[in-house]
């Protein structure tokens, strides 16, 4: 399959021509595809155990959950913040360093070992997700990507979409997109939330087009902006739903749980042409 974004007007639909199609996720099996996931949220930062995924996958769909007995993800690092993720790669350094992706805040250091891997950790293309968001306002839901951080610097962001429950509507819904620093000198902050013409609790498609030059972000084919900038190493997907809490106890009652990130489709794209050009980032079909 062959694809490529034509023009960089507000509106322009996403045309596919130099792009081909190397990955693609439909949730279709028994069980979530170990070759690309890992079911796991930064575990580096808390443990495995504290950090496991609660999912399910059906019907051709990914459910991530939030659960009424889930235990916050890092109380010593994060508070009461409750999270089911997946992940496309981990890095980390020892127990007691301050190695570790995404260092989010100061004073952080590793809690559990962790064995480095890198699933899909590609260096630009086309990466598009189909999903239906959820208009709680404790919870968020978000596509993004991270440096692998094998160096420190190699650690910007890009949120493909970072979607609030307060702020869906029946109309309109304000999508997060943009890029973050954290430790990469050569970035700067650029991140807003836009509004788009959609219910995000129906099903949506969110892309970012990854350059060496720029960063466009697409919602449901049609261009919502563009950052000039762009990191320029391998980076990471995380999939992931949140629930903030100022307290131990669950922000929500009994019967508002399981709260739900259904996900429909992953798919990326390699640029075939141009200065992003490369080979495939994850295998063929059929092969090891």
């Amino acid at each position: 399959m062959l694809c490529h974004p034509t023009g960089r007007r507000p509106g322009a639909i996403l045309d596919l021509t130099n792009y081909e199609l190397e990955l693609e996720d439909r949730f279709e099996g028994p069980a979530l595809d170990g070759r690309l996931w890992i079911p796991y949220y930064l575990p580096h930062w808390s443990s495995r155990a504290g950090s496991t995924a609660r999912y399910a996958v059906a019907s051709g769909t990914l459910r991530l959950l939030i659960e009424n007995d889930q235990d916050p993800w890092s109380p010593e690092f994060a508070g009461h913040l409750r999270v089911s993720s997946l992940q496309t790669g981990v890095f980390a350094g020892p127990i007691g360093s301050a190695i570790g992706q995404h260092r989010f805040r100061e004073g952080i250091v590793v809690r559990e070992a962790q064995r480095n891997v890198a699933l899909y950790t590609p260096q630009y293309g086309l990466f598009e997700l189909r999903a239906r968001a959820l208009d709680d306002p404790m919870n968020m839901v978000a596509l993004w990507m991270i440096g692998y951080e094998d160096e420190p610097t190699h650690s910007a962001e890009i949120c493909i979409c970072e979607i609030f429950g307060r702020d869906v509507g029946p109309l309109q819904t304000r999508v997060g997109m943009g890029v973050h620093p954290f430790g990469d000198p050569a970035i700067t902050d650029e991140f807003a939330a836009e509004t788009v013409g959609i219910d995000a609790r129906g099903s949506h498609t969110y892309a970012a087009e990854w350059t060496p030059d720029d960063v466009a972000f697409y919602v449901d084919g049609r261009l919502a902006k563009v950052i000039r900038q762009s990191p320029a190493y391998p980076m990471q997907f995380m999939l992931s739903i949140y629930e903030f809490a100022e307290h131990l106890r669950p922000p929500s009652a009994p019967d508002r749980y399981p709260k739900t990130f259904v996900v429909e489709r992953f798919r990326g794209y390699r640029p075939i042409g141009g200065p992003g050009a490369r080979p495939r980032a994850f295998p063929a079909a059929g092969t090891a």
